[in-house]
């Protein structure tokens, strides 16, 4: 299995620490962000990676070239326009190609799910296995007994999308059977996304794009054993983040 790490953001809401240095590159617990993802990837026996740049590029390219992670690290360029998750995915598909499931991460969430237990529940037969988990949050994905996407909420706004779901009084009685979880921006999705999204425009959400896809495939939840994660995507958090990943190192 090969994997994805979402690295081209400009992490505004880490500023000022990222007018100088992309997000990918701010150390944490003695690790850049990127390096906690690509040593856990490599612990997980993944030896190919592609990992999408924009922010400050050459910093990351320079990074990867100077560290030696035993993996194959190619970039995915987005210098000219950040293509969001979705487009992001789609821009790297030749790099990834289209023959295996690719693990596709966040690089600002750290956490200590076990991606091996991830990458034997996906089934080659999904779509897509997603790492979901209760938390609260705005947004939830919304799923089934069997644990299989139905849909998307906002519960501060009231927002439902998803095809099975309307304003209609049956469906809404269907809305209470599905259970709300929070997606953890780690996700396995099969080679056959690439050919769903050649439709798609060159920036989308993933979040649209598995919003749209589950009425006619097979997206699953996963949801991980003692779960722990932290997006380290503010500022305010970092003080908080530095321990929590103290604590990865430790376990």
């Amino acid at each position: 299995m090969k994997a994805m790490i979402l690295a081209a953001g400009l992490g505004t809401r880490l500023k000022p620490l990222t007018d100088s240095v992309p997000k990918a590159l701010l150390p944490l617990g003695g690790k850049a962000l990127l390096e906690w993802q690509l040593l856990k990837l490599r612990d997980a026996g993944i030896r190919e990676v592609v990992v999408n740049i924009h922010h400050f590029p050459e910093q990351i390219r320079h990074f990867c070239a100077t560290h030696d992670f035993g993996m194959s690290i190619v970039f995915s360029d987005e210098s000219n326009m950040l293509l969001e998750t979705g487009g992001g995915l789609k821009k790297a598909a030749e790099l990834l190609g289209d023959n295996q499931p690719v693990l596709v991460c966040n690089v600002d969430i750290l956490s200590n799910i076990n991606i091996p237990s991830l990458m034997t529940a996906h089934s080659l037969n999904d779509l897509a296995t997603l790492v979901v988990s209760q938390r609260d949050t705005q947004r939830y994905f919304l799923f089934d007994h069997e644990a299989c996407l139905r849909g998307w909420t906002n519960v501060k706004t009231g927002e439902v999308r998803g095809h099975l779901l309307t304003s209609s009084s049956s469906s809404m009685l269907q809305m209470e059977q599905l259970t709300k979880l929070a997606f953890s921006g780690m996700h396995i999705v099969s080679p056959r996304v690439f050919k769903l999204m050649q439709s798609w425009p060159e920036k989308f959400s993933i979040t649209d794009f598995y919003i749209e896809q589950c009425a006619t495939e097979t997206i699953r939840a996963f949801v991980p054993h003692n779960y722990r994660m932290m997006d380290v995507g503010k500022i305010d958090y970092l003080a908080e983040a530095e321990a929590f990943a103290e604590s990865l190192a430790v376990n």
